[in-house]
C-alpha cells in the first residue's frame, strides 16, 4: 500500500494543533502565530482533507463582528480553493478568564448563560461551514477542591445545556451530532466526565442520546491508565464514536500530546488495527475521520511543525500497512484459532437454551473436568502477542 496521504485516508488536523506557538507555563512562544489560510494551503500539500477548530482559533476572543467576519471569509476562500472540509468544529470555553471555573458548569449562572450563547453562535458557523460532528471540550468542567463544586448539580447543568443545544440543532435543521472529549485532569484538577465511559453513562440521562456520542483522545484516556484500544472497542460497541483524536502519550503524566505512534506504539498499532478492520470476527469499524490532536515539539521550527504534521499521517498508514500484514498472516490465523479468539463470538447459551436447561446439562458443571485447566489448556496469547510484535516490527512481511 502507499504511504503517501490521500483525501481518501480523512487525515484532518486542528487549528490549534499546527497553530501551536510552543509556550507552556514555563515558557513564552517559540514560533510566530500562524495564518489559517497558510494552514489550509499546508495540509492541502501534505495531503490531508480536513480542517477543524475552536472560535477562537479563527478569530481573538472578543473580535469584533467585523474581524470575525473577515476570518470566516478568509477561511471559506481558502477551503474553495483547496478543497480541504471542515469536518469538526468546536468552542473555546476555556482560555478566556470567565471560563475560569468552567462553562455550562460555572458555578456563577451568568457565565453559563453566556456560553450557551456563545456555543449557539458557533454551532451556526459549523452548520454553515458543513461540519458533520460538534465536539464538546469541558477542560474547565471540573474543580480542584471537593467542597467548591455541588457534583450532581454541575452533572444536571451540563445536562441542561447539551439538551438545549440538541433542540437548537434540530429545531435548525442542522446536520450536526454533538461528541463529547472526556479527559480525567489538566487544567482543571479534576474533570467532569472524565473517561469515555463516564461520558457515555452521561449521555444516556440526555433527552436525545441519539445525538450525542464521544471524541475519545490517545493520551487523554492513557492518562487515567486505561487501554485506548479497549475503551474504543466499547464505544463502537455502543455506536457512540463519532469522532476520534489522535496523539502519542508515554504514559500517566501530563497530556503530552505528542505525534501519534511517539508514544505507546502497541497500542497504536492494536488501535489502527481496530479502527480499519473492526474486531477480529467482523464487527464496526470506524469510518469517520482520523483526526490528529497534537502539538508540534516547542523545540521545532515552522518547517518542523509541518514535518511534525506529515509524521502523524504516515505513522497511520504504517500501522496500517503493518495491520494488514497481521491480518493475513495464516499462522497469526492459525494462532488465533488456538487462542479461542473467534469462540468467544459464540453465544454461551444454545438458541432457545434457559436456565432450567442449563441446569440440567451435566457437562456444564457436574462432570466437567476443571483438574484439566491445571498444568494444560492454554491459551496461547503470549505467541499471539509476538506474532503481532513481530509485524509491528516489520520482522515479518
Amino acid at each position: 500500500m502507499s504511504l503517501t496521504p490521500t483525501r481518501e485516508d480523512k487525515f484532518s488536523f486542528g487549528l490549534w494543533t499546527i497553530g501551536y506557538n510552543g509556550a507552556d507555563p514555563f515558557g513564552g512562544p517559540t514560533r510566530p502565530a500562524l495564518d489559517v489560510v497558510e494552514a489550509v494551503e499546508n495540509l492541502d500539500r501534505l495531503g490531508a482533507y480536513g480542517l477543524t477548530f475552536h472560535d477562537d482559533d479563527l478569530f481573538a476572543f472578543g473580535s469584533t463582528e467585523a474581524e470575525r467576519q473577515t476570518q470566516i471569509d478568509r477561511l471559506k476562500g481558502a477551503l474553495d480553493a483547496t478543497g480541504i472540509i471542515v469536518p469538526m468544529v468546536t468552542t473555546n470555553l476555556f482560555s478566556a478568564p470567565v471560563f475560569k471555573d468552567g462553562g455550562f458548569t460555572s458555578n456563577d449562572r451568568a457565565v453559563r448563560r453566556f456560553a450557551l450563547r456563545k456555543v449557539l453562535r458557533n454551532i451556526d458557523l459549523a452548520a454553515e461551514l458543513g461540519a458533520e460532528t460538534f465536539v464538546m471540550w469541558g477542560g474547565r468542567e471540573g474543580a480542584e477542591y471537593d467542597s467548591a463544586k455541588d457534583v450532581q448539580a454541575a452533572l444536571s447543568r451540563y445536562k441542561e445545556a447539551v439538551d438545549l443545544l440538541s433542540q437548537y440543532v434540530i429545531d435548525k435543521g442542522y446536520g450536526l451530532r454533538f461528541a463529547i472529549e472526556p479527559k480525567p485532569n489538566e487544567p482543571r484538577g479534576d474533570i467532569l466526565l472524565p473517561t469515555l465511559g463516564h461520558a457515555i453513562a452521561f449521555i444516556e440521562t440526555l433527552e436525545h442520546p441519539e445525538m450525542a456520542g464521544v471524541n475519545p483522545e490517545v493520551g487523554h484516556e492513557q492518562m487515567a491508565g486505561l487501554n485506548f484500544t479497549a475503551g474504543i472497542a466499547q464505544a463502537l460497541y455502543q455506536g457512540k464514536l463519532f469522532h476520534i483524536d489522535l496523539n502519542g502519550q508515554r504514559g500517566i503524566k501530563y497530556d503530552q500530546d505528542l505525534v501519534f505512534g511517539h508514544g505507546d506504539l502497541q497500542n497504536a498499532f492494536s488501535l489502527v488495527d481496530l479502527l480499519e478492520h473492526g474486531a477480529p470476527q467482523g464487527g464496526p469499524a470506524y469510518t469517520g475521520p482520523r483526526h490528529f490532536d497534537y502539538k508540534p515539539s516547542r523545540t521545532e521550527s515552522i518547517d518542523g511543525v509541518w514535518a511534525s504534521a506529515a509524521a502523524n499521517m504516515r505513522m497511520y498508514l504504517l500501522l496500517k500497512e503493518r495491520a494488514q500484514a497481521f491480518r493475513a498472516d495464516p499462522e497469526v490465523q492459525e494462532a488465533l484459532a488456538a487462542s479461542k479468539v473467534a469462540e468467544l463470538g459464540v453465544p454461551t447459551l444454545d438458541s432457545g437454551e434457559t436456565y432450567d436447561a442449563l441446569l440440567a446439562d451435566r457437562g456444564a458443571f457436574e462432570d466437567f473436568d476443571t483438574d484439566a485447566y491445571f498444568g494444560g489448556k492454554g491459551f496461547g496469547f503470549v505467541r499471539l502477542q509476538q506474532l503481532a510484535v513481530e509485524h509491528l516490527m516489520g520482522a515479518r512481511s
